[in-house]
């Protein structure tokens, strides 16, 4: 598979997991206008692609000049992505009608802000992820995998949206639950190449 669809792939297995961020677009999309549901959308699809540019060019540039971070990064990071996996096929999210959207654009673009910047979990696994990217593949691999997980991104939340908006009657658990499953597959599969490729480098 060409790099930027496998990290276009990816890229959609990273943000599709139900959680803060989709919960908040999803309802959006349930209760308000469609205009004012793919406004949010977009703030949420900046603050997700800032945050993987900033692990690519941060923790993965590093992990280029020094060898021993990039083997701890591989395979604490494939440990930890298949686990991250793991624990969406285990899963069974639900869809909550308590989130709060009716509010000011610049309050959404805060919340979005804290939710996607100051969440640890979000650092730890966009860390691990794209910063993987760099240290277990070439330059030119590794941009076209973050230009195809960036680009997953918009696809994804600008989707959601339109398709929510479009279908909200028909939109339930059970599509939740396909969705987390199809995910967790796809991210226990990168995550088990990262750990082969820490073994590849180590003998």
């Amino acid at each position: 598979m060409p790099p930027y669809l496998q990290g276009l792939a990816i890229g959609l297995a990273y943000v599709a997991p139900i959680g803060m961020q989709n919960l908040f677009v999803i309802n959006s999309a349930l209760t308000q206008p469609r205009r004012r549901a793919l406004l949010t959308a977009l703030i949420v699809v900046f603050f997700d692609v800032t945050l993987a540019l900033a692990c690519f060019f941060g923790i993965g540039a590093l992990m280029e000049r020094f060898t021993w971070l990039q083997l701890i990064i591989l395979l604490a990071g494939g440990a930890t992505v298949v686990w991250i996996g793991v624990g969406l096929l285990r899963d069974k999210p639900t869809m909550d009608q308590t989130v709060e959207v009716n509010v000011p654009l610049p309050r959404v673009a805060a919340k979005a802000c804290v939710v996607t910047w100051f969440n640890p979990q979000a650092l730890i696994d966009g860390t691990m992820l794209f910063g993987g990217f760099r240290a277990g593949n070439p330059g030119a691999v590794s941009s076209q995998l973050i230009l195809g997980s960036s680009t997953a991104s918009f696809l994804w939340f600008f989707g959601v949206t339109i398709l929510i908006s479009c279908f909200s009657a028909r939109f339930n658990d059970k599509i939740l639950r396909v969705i987390n499953i199809v995910c967790g597959c796809i991210i226990i599969f990168y995550g088990l190449k990262l750990i082969l490729r820490f073994f590849q480098l180590i003998l």
